[in-house]
């Protein structure tokens, strides 16, 4: 499957999921749904079902569920009137918005409970093996190398990695003789650790300890699971990449992680291209943490996201009366600008990314 095909699949099916989500719960709530889009712009191909136009349009970078009575200023027939979405409850109008974020997390969780249900859930086998070297770091400096083996630190035998992380950050510092195994023989050599800064994901550093510069080599092995189990390890997996979707955000705005390592639609699509290369569940894996982004991007309080919209319904949930037109005219400017300020960022990077590699 070419780069181009994966971006539309992977595209068009986490679209067709996020507005499934506003259509069916319109429908729950007997709002008349006049238009059914993946895509923006002319239309390529359309088809009324009943009361709906199904349609495919020109550009695939998003879609649209059109609903009776969802602009202010638009009239309805007297006969539909009570089927427009203005004519709704407060909490029947949150939760139409709400529906297609929401769909892009469950449709995530489905797809790891598929995965998980397939290819068992993954479990890092606890191994001795050395992945890693750092250059320069005191490990290398010494000469081990990767894929030597530890079995043991100054005279204790050493059967996991846990050992190897408690015996040198506990070391304060001092030498330490390393038996190892490279290609069947074994080996002794001396190492000093020193102080170093560990990281997390994004790159802060959350304390300082003793280490050597080396890394486990993983191993994963996979153990068979049952529909529950599976359903299990896929919601965590789901909330997992949430916590990380919703931090990166934050970390971006704390000017921690970088606004360059924002991508836009062509690093959706080299990266779709790389995983459907490496197989049908690599590209699963790739649409679930996708499928994760989308929702929680769309949630964010941005004018003309779901997520702004939900903001103004909170408010006049809360006030018992809509903000006044102005406002939510000027509101929705802002927000188109900072969209397509973020779009023209996001290309940038992808195109300076493709021409520096």
């Amino acid at each position: 499957m070419n780069t181009f095909v994966s971006f539309i699949v992977v595209l068009g099916v986490l679209i067709f999921v996020h507005e499934l989500g506003h259509f069916l719960f319109a429908k729950l709530f007997k709002v008349k749904v006049l238009k059914f889009s993946l895509g923006f712009g002319p239309k390529l191909i359309s088809k009324t079902i009943g009361e709906t136009e199904y349609l495919i349009s020109a550009f695939p970078l998003g879609g649209y569920v059109k609903m009776l009575g969802e602009n202010p200023d638009e009239a309805a027939d007297s006969e539909d009137q009570e089927r427009s979405f203005a004519a709704r409850p407060v909490w029947n109008r949150f939760f139409i918005v709400l529906a297609g974020p929401l769909f892009n997390l469950l449709f995530s969780v489905f797809l790891f409970f598929l995965i998980f249900l397939v290819m068992g859930i993954p479990e890092n086998r606890d191994t001795t093996e050395i992945g890693e070297v750092s250059s320069g770091s005191p490990a290398a400096q010494s000469g081990i190398e990767a894929g030597d083996t530890i079995i043991g630190i100054d005279g204790q035998t050493i059967s996991s990695w846990m050992e190897v992380l408690t015996t040198v950050s506990t070391s304060e510092g001092r030498q330490l003789e390393f038996r190892i195994v490279r290609e069947g023989e074994e080996l002794t050599i001396p190492v000093t650790p020193r102080i170093d800064s560990v990281t997390n994901v994004f790159g802060e550093e959350v304390e300082q300890r003793f280490m050597i510069g080396i890394v486990k080599k993983e191993q994963i092995d996979y153990r068979r699971a049952g529909p529950f189990e599976a359903l299990q390890a896929g919601i965590w997996q789901t909330w997992m990449f949430i916590y990380l979707t919703f931090m990166g955000v934050v970390k971006i705005i704390q000017n921690v992680v970088p606004a360059s390592e924002l991508g836009g639609p062509i690093l959706i699509a080299q990266l779709a291209g790389e995983q459907a290369r490496a197989g049908w569940l690599n590209l699963a894996h790739f649409m679930g943490l996708l499928s994760v982004n989308l929702g929680i991007l769309n949630l964010l309080p941005i004018p003309v996201l779901d997520g702004g919209h939900l903001v103004f319904l909170t408010i006049e949930g809360i006030r018992r009366k809509p903000l006044n037109e102005r406002a939510q005219i000027l509101a929705q400017q802002v927000g188109i600008a900072l969209l397509g300020t973020l779009m023209l960022f996001v290309f940038y990077n992808d195109i300076v990314r493709i021409f520096s590699q």
